[in-house]
């Protein structure tokens, strides 16, 4: 019986939710593989942990996460304290912490969903967004002087290393190269930010000479938003920084009908620490109580992680499932259209996943 140790952090608002049913999903699917266990557990931190104790997570939290082969993390804001004191208190020290620098994000029109681009499905947008996640926009380099003074300056400084962008290039290219079409834009903003993004696109050139099967060509970021939703065939997969790759991952999960669907991976390929896994969609504090809330993202985050686990086959039953359901049409949440509950879309997949046939 193979054995993973799961770090769940539920954290914020409708993360909560989807975690559960998530595990739910997960343990039925457990039960039903029979080759593999998941030894959960549960942390309590987020906001109502900031709260109590004036931190997102533990001092040691860090060092405590560390022995765990993967985290299954849920939301994380809460409209009662600032945006930055949460996400730098909790998401964004694992992610740095733990050098998780590729962040994978699939954005696929599932069976049965209909997405908002008019005679767009599933063969046209089929997509896989890479996003550098450890460098660039969101480095956390700058400061502020002079605060509530007429002069007051506050500076923001994107960092590009020469390491940091060749790595995360080079596993964009493997990932191109995994799939049928074999194809990587690289996405840029060189004509105006004329240092970083210049040698963004020197290192992109220098990788791509590696991979001479993969077909690459390069957009600057401002009409990639346009080739997206004009002509969502051409894209295959996409690497862009840390801030782009933030905005273009919300517009194709949009565009595939839901951020309620779209997962997410933190991965740390070089496996020297735990890589963790999330849907996209935030902490959602307007539905948050009501069992709206749409577990699709946390489940097929939860295939990401049994596919990094090395669990393919349970991965790709666990999708199969989801992909069962939503195709019916008959149990999606108000996000796509439907009247269905968190509960009842859970116990839809638990119930395909028992009644699949292999």
């Amino acid at each position: 019986m193979r054995e993973y140790r799961i770090a769940a952090i539920p954290a914020d608002g409708i993360g909560k939710e989807v975690i559960a049913a998530g595990l739910d999903v997960l343990r039925v699917l457990e039960e039903r593989e029979g080759g593999f266990r998941l030894a959960v557990e549960t942390f309590p931190w987020g906001s109502d942990y900031y709260r109590r104790h004036g931190r997102m997570m533990a001092e040691d939290g860090l060092e405590r996460l560390r022995v765990f082969d993967a985290i299954y993390f849920g939301a994380v804001g809460d409209p009662q304290i600032p945006d930055h004191v949460t996400l730098w208190g909790l998401r964004l020290p694992i992610c740095q912490g733990f050098d998780q620098y590729a962040n994978l994000r699939p954005a696929r029109i599932l069976p049965g969903i209909k997405g908002p681009l008019a005679g767009c499905g599933p063969d046209d947008l089929d997509w896989i967004i890479i996003r550098e996640n450890s460098e660039g926009e969101y480095a956390g380099n700058g400061g502020r002087v002079h605060r509530g003074l007429p002069e007051e300056v506050a500076t923001e400084t994107a960092v590009f290393t020469r390491t940091g962008v060749a790595r995360i290039m080079r596993f964009a290219f493997e990932t191109a190269r995994s799939r049928p079409r074999k194809k990587l834009t690289i996405v840029t903003k060189s004509n105006a930010q004329r240092h970083g993004m210049v040698m963004w696109d020197e290192i992109g050139a220098e990788i791509a000479a590696e991979f001479p099967d993969v077909a690459v060509d390069k957009e600057l970021v401002d009409a990639m938003t346009t080739r997206m939703v004009l002509k969502p065939q051409s894209i295959d997969v996409v690497v862009a920084t840390n801030l782009h790759a933030d905005i273009l991952s919300d517009l194709a999960a949009a565009l595939a009908g839901s951020l309620g669907i779209a997962p997410t991976a933190n991965l740390d390929p070089s496996r020297r620490f735990p890589s963790m896994f999330e849907p996209i969609h935030g902490s959602a504090f307007d539905i948050m109580g009501k069992g709206i809330a749409n577990p699709i993202a946390s489940f097929w985050t939860g295939a990401l992680m049994l596919d990094h686990l090395g669990e393919k086959g349970a991965a790709a039953r666990l999708m199969a499932a989801i992909e069962r359901v939503t195709a019916a049409g008959s149990v999606l949440t108000p996000d796509l259209g439907g009247s269905a509950t968190t509960r009842d879309v859970t116990e839809a997949v638990c119930d395909a996943l028992r009644t699949a046939n292999t």
